[in-house]
């Protein structure tokens, strides 16, 4: 099983690459429906970082879910059952990185996937893919 990681975000210059390759991933324009986020802590002088997913063993997440439509993924992180989440945000309170990105248009979470292919769009390898376990 892999997970995304973050090699090394002193590399990141903010292009968000990243960003918009995930939300194309799954066909959208833009930046609205990535499950990956960029912000500036400073700027170019004092960096960036990347919100992500890291892929939690026990995801709080999941633990917060009143319908289970997140279940635990092999390998760390959640997989989102869509039927089943009436999009209360419980999931994206519960996380303490801020990684559950929301969609407003259907009002429920953005999950990552883990796919890695906001990985092949880093011009500067700060993101990469680990095998786990």
């Amino acid at each position: 099983m892999r997970r995304l990681s973050i090699v090394d975000v002193e590399r990141c210059v903010g292009c968000m690459s990243c960003v918009f390759a995930c939300a194309r991933r799954f066909g959208e324009g833009g930046v609205a429906k990535s499950a990956i986020w960029v912000g500036s802590i400073g700027g170019v002088e004092r960096g960036f970082r990347v919100v992500v997913c890291r892929a939690c063993s026990d995801p709080p997440c999941a633990a917060a879910c009143p319908t289970g439509a997140l279940k635990p993924r092999e390998g760390g992180g959640v997989v989102l059952d869509y039927n089943r989440c009436i999009g209360c945000g419980a999931c994206r309170n519960a996380c303490p990185i801020g990684a559950v990105m929301w969609d407003n248009e259907t009002n429920k979470p953005i999950i990552c996937v883990h796919c890695g292919y906001c990985v092949e769009f880093c011009p500067h390898g700060v993101l990469a893919m680990e095998e786990v376990g």
